[in-house]
């Protein structure tokens, strides 16, 4: 396109939450120069007719592990065709650095349970941007920085207490990587091996960020022990400054209806002085690593340890004492694995057709894929993902698995945000279009500091999203997960079209983002 075009027809949502109107917006050298009502700016300019159709600021995916997706040769498209033009990454406590020298290869092993292959070349922080930078982005990448890849860097995967020399060098790790532009730290407390980390480990990790900086977790429990697990979040968070819960849920039928009172603790918790928000995705399903399951006793030291607890006979009597009776096989689905044999079948259903126990079938599973599995967990309830969709600090993020690892993975990594629009907005009603578009633009870059994004006025830059209201929705399932969704026909970053009638044209057009001051 020209420098400068003139966007004509739409309906503005401007991303703050105002009703939508009829405007016109001219776009000059990668920036939003003007919003006009309809025929105030000039009739000569190159132009573009949007009618029809709603226009939007890019949206804004909080919650992704796609910190690999610069380093494929083939461009990912699973959230540039959502509207996505932004995406934060390095959730959970999952980043790409630090590496050390002692424990490089016990990172390596562990990241490919959820990474594909990964080709090494960077240490720290600086090296791993410096190699994201040079492939080039589809989306803006906004990195966050892993507690768990810290903890890795300083201690390898033991379940031991760090002493004095390991938290500095999870410190000095932290603030190289804040220097280097990242967001934030995040955290993920039901894998290794920050599930052996405690709240004070944690906390004295969290202070490097001085009290002006923003800590993501991935809560330690998000079920029987929801509400001790917030308390805790807010905790840590205050020693970092800020804090914001991933995907808010309450899992397990025991679990249905706690999250009322977990908003309640929330919003208490902002009324004391707490600066905290969350988000969520639009599904009551899961997804993560099939190792989730295993009882912490089985998960620390080398996959080998792991393995081997798993293939021994007191270690099979244990698991299924301990999950056996509680975990919901029917609702356990294999998304991906190593060799792709699996996928798209429960553990209940793998059972029936071995003549075997569920548990047998889950750790021949984790056995013969060497651990490298994930899967799809059904656990919630739709009552209460509305409620804390309903609430006024939440936004969204997908979750979505890192791309390029194949097989069935969960569907809202290829339909999360026009999920949201269609059935949440235009369906059910849970929000307005404009309050929905203001989840996925203005209060993500407001809580997380991503600059010059978020809305739609002069001096922004122009990442723009026009989608069609009636018809935006998404399209794939549980078995067939990697559709496009429909009705999201262009998208723009710095006033280049990327999506053309709702097909990917490229290249690549985002660039790594740094927070703002």
């Amino acid at each position: 396109m020209t420098d400068t075009e003139l966007l004509t027809g739409a309906l503005l949502a401007d991303g703050t939450g105002a009703p939508l109107r009829p405007a016109e917006i001219l776009i000059q050298d990668s920036r939003v120069a003007a919003v006009e009502n309809p025929g105030t700016l000039p009739a000569d300019l190159p132009r573009r007719d949007l009618t029809g159709l709603v226009l939007a600021p890019g949206f804004i995916d909080v919650h992704s592990h796609a910190d690999n997706a610069p380093l494929l040769s083939t461009d990912d498209t699973t959230k540039i065709l959502q509207g996505v033009t932004t995406e934060v990454v390095g959730n959970c406590g999952f980043s790409l650095a630090p590496r050390s020298g002692d424990h490089a290869e016990t990172l390596s092993t562990f990241l490919q349970r959820l990474f594909p292959p990964l080709e090494f070349s960077w240490t720290g922080f600086h090296d791993l941007f410096a190699a994201t930078d040079d492939a080039g982005y589809v989306t803006n990448y906004c990195p966050l920085i892993g507690h768990g890849t810290l903890r890795i860097a300083a201690l390898g995967m033991t379940d031991a207490a760090p002493d004095d020399t390991a938290l500095h060098t999870m410190r000095s790790a932290l603030e190289e990587g804040m220097t280097a532009g990242a967001f934030g730290l995040s955290s993920g407390l039901i894998y290794p091996p920050a599930v052996f980390a405690t709240t004070d480990e944690l906390s004295t990790v969290a202070e490097a960020l001085a009290g002006t900086g923003l800590y993501v977790t991935h809560m330690r429990n998000e079920g029987d022990n929801l509400l001790e697990s917030i308390d805790e979040a807010l905790r840590i968070g205050a020693a970092a400054g800020r804090t914001h819960l991933s995907h808010l849920k309450a899992t397990h039928p025991d679990n249905w209806g706690k999250m009322r009172p977990a908003l309640a603790k929330i919003r208490q918790a902002r009324g004391d002085g707490h600066d905290v928000v969350q988000d969520v995705y639009p599904y009551t399903a899961s997804s993560t690593m099939l190792t989730a399951l295993l009882p912490t006793s089985y998960l620390a030291g080398s996959a080998e340890q792991t393995l081997t607890r798993l293939s021994s006979t007191a270690g099979r009597d244990e698991l299924a004492a301990t999950i056996g009776e509680r975990t919901r096989w029917d609702g356990v689905l294999i998304a991906t694995t190593a060799s792709h044999r699996f996928e798209g079948r429960t553990i209940a259903d793998l059972a029936k057709a071995d003549d075997t126990e569920p548990v047998d079938v889950l750790i021949n599973v984790l056995v013969s894929e060497r651990l490298r599995v994930s899967m799809i967990n059904f656990t919630m309830h739709e009552d209460d993902l509305e409620l804390a969709m309903a609430d006024p600090h939440t936004m969204i993020g997908s979750d979505g698995l890192p791309p390029g690892m194949g097989g069935k993975p969960h569907p809202r990594l290829t339909g999360t945000f026009p999920r949201v629009l269609g059935r949440y907005s235009r369906e059910r009603d849970v929000l307005t279009l404009p309050e929905a578009i203001r989840r996925m633009t203005s209060l993500p870059a407001k809580s997380f500091r991503i600059p010059d994004r978020g809305t739609i006025a002069p001096g922004q830059i122009a990442d723009l999203v026009a989608f069609d209201a009636d018809a935006v929705i998404d399209v794939g399932d549980y078995q067939d997960p990697l559709r496009d969704p429909r009705g999201i026909p262009w998208v723009c970053q710095r006033g280049r079209t990327v999506v053309e009638g709702g097909e990917y044209v490229g290249p690549r057009s985002g660039i790594r983002l740094t927070p703002k001051s």
